[in-house]
């Protein structure tokens, strides 16, 4: 079986994973196409990769998980807060029906755009700036996803998110955080279910971490 199949039958059906939009979608998106040259033979083992800027393109499975508990409906509109290398970007656009997706980084945010652009996918808009203010000017949105960590939830995606909406968040300190799912109830109510562990980068920002917090130091 070609690598991708593989990561989709061993690393994430094998594992646990059963939304079948999110398993085809992950076994059409070209992975191999965001990671760095340099680690093309690891593109489908299930392991973080380093990216540019100090990013990092996560596991195959944790992007699964927070698509599979984000739980994308075609007609969505979804806000992604950090681009990275756009290989979650390019995801969800295959599940929902509009990206808006915002990257602090522009270098990051370029080159993400362009591999997009590669793939044909059109129904993405970027956009630079602080992932934690949200983009107002499309809200409210279906979904939120947030792929850095915050040491809690930034209160301008809650306001953006639509009632009934849904947003999934990795929340704790730098070195370890819970995958959270936010969802906003009618009456401005809110459920939220802490998941597993997990580990990101940061999630830079007004309302988020000031700057990189020096964990390793």
């Amino acid at each position: 079986a070609p690598p991708r199949r593989r990561m989709v039958e061993h690393q994430l059906a094998g594992k646990g994973i059963r939304d079948r939009r999110v398993l085809e979608a992950m076994g059409e998106v070209p992975r191999h196409l965001f990671v760095d040259p340099a680690l093309l033979h690891r593109a489908y083992g299930d392991h973080a990769l380093p990216t540019a800027e100090g990013q990092t393109i996560s596991q195959p499975w944790i992007v699964a998980r927070m698509l599979e508990l984000l739980a994308v409906a075609p007609g969505h509109r979804v806000l992604e807060v950090g681009t990275g290398s756009g290989y979650q970007t390019a995801l969800l656009a295959r599940l929902a029906e509009r990206v808006f997706s915002i990257e602090r980084v522009p270098s990051l945010m370029r080159a993400a755009q362009g591999r997009l652009d590669r793939l044909g996918i059109p129904n993405v808009m970027f956009r630079h700036g602080d992932g934690t203010l949200g983009w107002q000017e499309f809200a409210p949105y279906a979904r939120v996803l947030v792929s850095a960590a915050a040491p809690r939830v930034p209160e301008a995606l809650r306001e953006q998110l639509a009632d009934g909406g849904v947003l999934v968040i990795p929340v704790g300190g730098p070195d370890l955080q819970h995958l959270e799912v936010w969802q906003r109830m009618p009456g401005d109510r809110w459920r939220h279910v802490r998941h597993g562990e997990c580990r990101f980068v940061p999630l830079v920002g007004r309302d988020a971490w000031r700057e990189t917090p020096q964990s390793e130091h």
